[in-house]
């Protein structure tokens, strides 16, 4: 209904973004709502609670479509798979109230200039503003675009001379009260739910809806104590999901709640400093940051001064981070994209504390507020978490399939009953509570009861492990998982970095290697002054503090930090600048001291960082340390060794971290902070090589063994260097001896020429390094044919993977399909690559320690954090001990879970049908079961098996397949089948023979003999007294068959779906559920042959021939052994099952398992020794394989 619209009633809100929705406009009809409103009486509240399952349609019936200028209500849906509907009033926002206030007229100057969307959204001459709240995100109507747009953050495409210009001084208070007033207030309020608004949404979920009609019908039946059970079980499941959405919600406010109420010192324009609530703040405005310690309200970007900044929250990582003022260029070019350099390293996030802030040229940091409230940081952390991303598993929607072929088989059965009451003459009260009685008995309203404790089982042995769940839904997930994604550094490596030792070179080469294990002190040199002042460490109360990596590297130098003081003055030097000195001890150092005037910080993207130094009493210097490559392409070509390739592939094929330094003099004329960055890093001389070992984690190897065993596929996705990680790989066991590498590398279109694409075996040959042997990388260039036999992994870069995404869009899901190894990758390149290979259909896997992997945690089906900072927020699961070994428990306890789902669902199908088809079968004579024997069937059989059928563990090792992910898969569904035929046979059998029986008579009340006459006298009908409390309307001798037929049914099947190996430890180690079958079994077995008058007239049974009952049993063992063959032979072997794959010529429909097959039988691939080029045909994107770019939050990051 809402696709039919004209280009003004229909558009895009967040346009590329994540959380893209489609908007319609609607405007609400009067006459239509008073219809609805009569419905709604009239349907006694069924209408309504329809629309609140449904939004669209309360839209669709209480409004008409308009143009989104015209609407007062709009219907919002969301772009993904899922296009889930919701609708938002339009409100309206008015200014008039500023009139008295400074005398706000549709000509004030402060709303005149329509550059900004905010003075676009204010409609003259009324002075008001449409607006809408979407997701906690205000959209205001853009009068002059004909559009919503956000509000809360600065404009895009501001350049920084405009930044400086306009908001360098702060906003007048006219400014300020009109942002206040439209862009609402600076907070991220997140409320504590109260607990009955919390109830209410539980207890309107469809569910338990047919819950309360299940039990409203046994009320009326005078089935009070199933229908009492029912509640309580209800009602404690209901209880624990608000406990936990409650406990969630004060969780999630606490955290959040001391970032409203921070006083800031804002300038304005007229005002000068004041002091404020940080709730006031408006993009816009200009904070004055001063003091240590001190809490971020807003996105703000810096103009003046330099902050030190712990981003731990956002991050994961606690390690200072310096930020640097945004430059004042004159280009008219957006602020974000001026210079090649991350923009992120200007911008306070919101939520990070300062460190420390240091003011330019004795004056105040200044910073101008970018974003605010849930625009910010981490307002986008808190809405990831407040709207997750909904989760598509077929198992739910293959659940509610079932649920409604369920329906359906009750549908019939209704049809059934209808004809059979209503032909023999019953009031039509009577027919329509046996009808109706019909859905209660197909359709298990303890199902979702059952399949929740599964849930809760599992999340509990998870919580013994140390790995913490808040989105328990995605355990079943975790049963499907193969591929796994690793971080490299600090989740298969250690965290800490140790110097190995330096490689200095000179106008000859490379020298001999200095190793710090020996002890002794480094000699004076450019290199020596790089190591002890090219690094962001700070001094914080006496302590240094910073990376791990620049606090090794300063470390070694054995020099000592200090602030310098007031009387400290040299030309271009400001005070309190960092000095690093050498200490007493040191000799032959022939500077006091090394002061860092200019830091260009470290940034993932450029990789590398630079400093501007004055040597005490000597020169003004630049030092560069960063990714060897990078370093060497700044450096004077004739001072990088001829050897830095072969020198570089020694030590990265080792696993060591490899680090370049360069240098050079500079003019003591120029003003250090005046200086432009790319003026600063050019003809530069290199200084050497920083060798910096990294170890494995003792538990990486055995673990990505244990998975690769199972056939997990794992993957490398790292910010470090390819030949680092290809080595990690080898020795991790990612990639096997026998296996090759082959490297992908690729050159970006310049000018005339085309992109360009090779491939290159990366062979390992044996070299001798300072006499210990060692391996190291070569590329080789002759390969035989020989080489393409066995199994190969690719291995290329971030910037590799960008080039091939965008002009080689029909190679990607070939290379990623032997994909092993992606180095020196950004955090979106992280998550598009996880999108990827989801698209391919695996089901995959994140771990990381949340440092910068926030968007790929949050992308993949299944995300880890070994980080317990607040950015692992973002992760479904979290693991307290910061290794992999979580990843095999999270996958077997996932398997388990996933075996028990179906466990649960095929016994509460049967138990469902058994009753079922008993009750139909009874109907026939217009008889049925009594409120007791139901109560025996519903609570002392199926509750206690539903309960306890769950405990068992997961089996402790993972075999190399998975579980059906699907309920609707042949195994499953056959097996659902065959034991409705056996159950239906067996009913039918009991229910015809009995009447066959010699002793059978309608009008007997019992087959018993006194005093055990011999079988012969049975025809004989003794009399029994009547008894007050005896159910006539029930008692009869095929209800009596049919209920122990029923009962003991329920449990055998119980043990035969109760599944152990492989995927669950065996059903003798779950004591509690046998002790319960071994119960119910005996009591059950009681009952048939005990002969208690008494106990048979409060369950409606008629007594039996001894005979008889031995029938019964026989009844039930044939049925238990064919069952158990039946499920043993057929439904359980999986290698009947291959070979009727194989049979049927049937082939996964999964696009991985495409590929490999088309792989495995192209003879040209992989291509080695090749190049090619993006304009080449079968090499571009005239492929189907769509490849749109992902655009994660993870920019505002």
């Amino acid at each position: 209904m809402g696709d039919h619209f004209e280009k003004d009633q229909h558009a895009l809100l967040n346009e590329g973004e994540e959380n893209e929705m489609e908007i319609f406009g609607y405007r609400t009809q009067s006459c239509r709502k008073t219809l609805c409103l009569a419905g709604s009486i009239f349907s006694f509240g069924i209408l309504p609670l329809v629309f609140y399952w449904r939004p669209a349609w309360h839209v669709w019936a209480n409004c008409i479509p308009c143009s989104l200028q015209e609407a007062d209500v709009v219907l919002l849906r969301t772009t993904d798979e899922f296009q889930t509907y919701s609708w938002k009033k339009v409100m309206w926002i008015y200014l008039s109230a500023l009139h008295s206030a400074f005398g706000l007229t549709p000509d004030h100057p402060a709303i005149t200039d329509e550059e900004y969307i905010i003075n676009r959204a204010i409609r003259k001459p009324d002075l008001k503003v449409r607006c809408i709240k979407v997701q906690k995100i205000r959209y205001v109507w853009n009068n002059l675009e004909g559009q919503f747009q956000k509000i809360g953050s600065l404009e895009e495409w501001l350049s920084s001379a405009k930044i400086h210009l306009k908001f360098g001084s702060g906003l007048t208070r006219e400014e300020q009260e009109i942002r206040r007033l439209i862009c609402g207030p600076n907070a991220i309020d997140v409320e504590i739910t109260p607990i009955w608004k919390l109830l209410i949404k539980e207890v309107l979920n469809p569910f338990y809806i047919f819950q309360l009609f299940s039990v409203c019908l046994w009320f009326s039946e005078d089935y009070k104590e199933y229908a009492f059970a029912i509640i309580i079980m209800s009602a404690i499941s209901i209880a624990l999901t608000v406990y936990d959405l409650r406990e969630q919600s004060v969780k999630l406010h606490r955290l959040v709640e001391s970032h409203n109420s921070i006083i800031v010192s804002v300038c304005g324009k007229k005002a000068g400093i004041q002091e404020l609530e940080s709730r006031f703040l408006v993009p816009g405005d200009l904070l004055i940051m001063s003091g240590s310690k001190v809490q971020v309200p807003c996105d703000a970007v810096l103009i003046d001064g330099s902050c030190v900044v712990d981003e731990g929250m956002l991050t994961g990582e606690s390690i200072p981070v310096t930020k640097t003022p945004l430059p004042k260029m004159d280009s008219s070019v957006p602020w974000k994209t001026q210079s090649e350099a991350d923009y992120k390293r200007h911008i306070l996030f919101c939520g990070t504390e300062v460190i420390q802030a240091k003011g330019a040229c004795s004056g105040p940091v200044r910073a101008v507020v970018l974003q605010t409230g849930f625009n910010t940081a981490k307002g986008d952390l808190v809405r990831s978490i407040l709207y997750p991303k909904p989760m598509n598993f077929k198992l739910y929607r293959d659940a509610i399939r079932f649920l409604l072929c369920l329906v359906g088989t009750a549908t019939i059965g209704m049809i059934y009953t209808l004809c059979v009451y209503v032909l023999s003459g019953e009031p039509p009260e009577e027919v329509v509570k046996k009808a109706l009685d019909v859905i209660t008995i197909a359709v298990p309203p303890a199902l979702p009861a059952a399949l929740t404790t599964g849930i809760i089982y599992a999340q509990r042995r998870l919580k013994k492990r140390g790995i913490f769940c808040i989105s328990p839904q995605r355990i079943n997930v975790c049963g499907q998982l193969n591929l796994v994604c690793f971080d490299k550094t600090g989740t298969l490596t250690r965290d800490g970095l140790d110097l190995w030792g330096v490689v200095p070179c000179d106008k000859n080469g490379f020298r001999d290697v200095h190793s710090f294990a020996s002890g002794r002190a480094l000699p004076w040199g450019p290199l020596c002054a790089a190591m002890a002042s090219c690094h962001s460490l700070i001094l914080l109360d006496g302590t240094i503090q910073g990376d791990p990596l620049d606090l090794k590297m300063f470390e070694a130098t054995t020099w000592e930090m200090a602030i310098s003081g007031d009387d400290f003055c040299i030309k271009g030097v400001p005070a309190h600048a960092m000095v690093v000195k050498p200490c007493k001890t040191a000799s032959q150092v022939p500077v006091e001291g090394i002061s860092i005037l200019h830091q260009f910080p470290f940034s993932s993207a450029l990789q590398r960082m630079t400093v501007i130094v004055q040597e005490m009493g000597g020169d003004r210097l630049v030092f560069m340390k960063g990714a060897p490559e990078k370093v060497a392409s700044f450096c004077q070509p004739e001072t990088v060794p001829t050897s830095f390739v072969s020198e570089l592939q020694i030590y990265t094929a080792q696993g060591f971290r490899v680090i370049a330094m360069a240098y050079k003099k500079l003019e003591m004329d120029h003003h250090a902070i005046a200086l432009m960055r790319d003026k600063v890093e050019s003809d530069l001389i290199f200084l050497g090589l920083l060798i910096l070992e990294n170890q494995l984690k003792e538990e990486t190897k055995p673990v990505l063994e244990e998975l690769i065993s199972a056939r997990i596929r794992t993957v490398m996705i790292t910010g470090d260097n390819l030949q680092t990680a290809i080595t990690v790989a080898r020795k991790s066991g990612m990639v096997s001896e026998d296996q090759k590498v082959i490297l992908i590398e690729t050159n970006e279109t310049i000018g005339s020429s085309s992109a360009s694409i090779s491939w290159k075996l990366v062979e390992e040959k044996k070299h001798i390094v300072y006499g210990n042997q060692d391996n190291y990388i070569n590329i080789r260039e002759e390969v035989s044919d020989n080489s393409r036999e066995g199994s190969y992994h690719f291995a290329l870069s971030g910037k590799s993977f960008q080039v091939i995404s965008q002009h080689f869009s029909s190679l990607l899901p070939k290379i990623l399909m032997n994909g092993t190894i992606f180095a020196r990758m950004s955090p979106r390149q992280k998550s598009n690559l996880v999108e990827e290979f989801q698209k391919l259909d695996y089901f995959v896997g994140m771990c990381g320690d949340g440092a910068n992997d926030c968007g790929a945690l949050k992308m993949a089906h299944v995300g880890i954090s070994l980080s317990e900072q607040e950015a692992s927020v973002a992760s479904p699961f979290t693991s307290k001990t910061p290794n992999i070994e979580c990843v095999p428990h999270l996958i077997k306890e996932g398997r388990a879970a996933l075996v028990t789902s179906f466990c649960m669902f095929k016994y509460m199908a049967l138990y469902s049908m058994i009753q079922y088809v008993g009750v139909l079968l009874l109907y026939w004579e217009t008889n049925s079961l009594s409120n007791y024997q139901f109560l025996f069937q519903d609570l002392a059989i199926t509750t206690f098996i539903g309960v306890t059928m769950n405990l068992n563990g997961a089996y402790p090792k993972l075999v190399p397949f998975r579980p059906a992910g699907r309920l609707i898969s042949p195994p499953l569904l056959l097996s659902v089948i065959f034991n409705i035929l056996f159950s239906l046979a067996m009913h039918i059998v009991g229910f015809i023979l009995v009447q066959r029986q010699p002793w059978y008579s309608m009008d007997m009340h019992s087959a018993c003999t006194v005093q055990n006459e011999s079988a012969s006298k049975l025809i004989t009908p003794p009399s029994v007294p009547e008894n007050v409390e005896s159910n006539g309307a029930f008692t009869s001798f095929e209800n009596t068959t049919i209920w122990f037929l029923g009962t003991i049914n329920c449990i055998i099947v119980a043990l035969i779906f109760s599944k152990g190996k492989p995927f669950r430890q065996p059903i003798y180690k779950n004591y509690v559920f046998v002790l319960v079958l071994v119960i119910q079994l005996a009591v059950c077995l009681f009952i048939l042959f005990a002969d208690i008058p008494d106990l048979y007239r409060r369950l409606d049974l008629l007594c039996t021939p001894v005979l008889w009952r031995v029938y019964i049993v026989i009844m039930l063992s044939c049925n238990f052994i064919v069952s158990l063959v039946v499920e043993e032979a057929i439904i359980e072997n999986r290698a009947l099952w291959m070979i009727i794959k194989r049979c049927f010529g049937y082939r996964s429909k999964s696009q991985y398992q495409i590929w490999q097959r088309a792989l495995a039988n192209d003879p040209s691939w992989p291509p080695l020794n090749q190049i090619s080029h993006s304009d080449q045909p079968g090499c571009g994107r005239a492929v189907s394989y769509s490849n749109p770019v992902f655009e994660s939050n993870e920019d505002q990051l």
